[in-house]
């Protein structure tokens, strides 16, 4: 059963566990997707995911239909895995703040990046990785911009209600992505074809 936002409105306020249900069956999925392109590891992105519900059902009473409900849901899992990436930054801080105390060292371990994506087939593995190594190069608008439009689908007018800006910003940070991709993946595909 498909339901458009009114619809779901009102059977959200008669039967909010059978509404809530229709939900997780249409969205768990792309909300999912959005977690994982945001997040690079599947256990986190299958924990916000699970925290983006979780609040939603909280929550479901108070929306009010003002936005569309994908609007809705897509801001709540991109607040969420933003949320989730400062915490974790936070924790890698005092981490290696506390590290750095007790072994009274100055080495400070570098990020690795060990991603699996499980959209991404294994020959396309290398050049997957390359692009989301990329992306995070970017500014983080640019990069949520860019990830909600070129791989979630989402069209420039729900990106601008999503992030809470203007259609002629989105289209600037996609402009602004799009030109600094260019830049850094044309600077690796000439030293990796040759």
């Amino acid at each position: 059963m498909k339901l458009d936002d009114i619809s779901f409105l009102n059977l959200a306020k008669k039967d909010k566990d059978k509404a809530f249900n229709l939900l997780i069956s249409a969205y768990s999925g792309k909300v999912f997707n959005t977690c994982i392109n945001l997040l690079r590891n599947k256990e986190d992105a299958e924990d916000v995911t699970q925290e983006v519900f979780t609040a939603i059902y909280i929550n479901l009473g108070k929306f009010e239909g003002k936005s569309r409900l994908s609007t809705w849901i897509y801001s709540v899992a991109l607040n969420k895995s933003k949320e989730f990436l400062r915490n974790k930054t936070r924790k890698k801080r005092f981490g290696i703040r506390t590290t750095i105390e007790k072994e009274e060292s100055h080495f400070l371990p570098s990020q690795v990046i060990n991603f699996d994506h499980p959209g991404v087939l294994l020959e396309n593995k290398e050049r997957a990785e390359t692009l989301f190594k990329a992306l995070d190069l970017l500014a983080d608008n640019q990069k949520t911009a860019y990830t909600l439009h070129k791989i979630e689908g989402i069209s420039y007018s729900e990106i601008a209600d999503i992030m809470g800006t203007s259609v002629s910003s989105v289209e600037s940070l996609m402009f602004r992505a799009k030109k600094k991709l260019k830049i850094i993946l044309s600077a690796y595909f000439e030293k990796n074809e040759r």
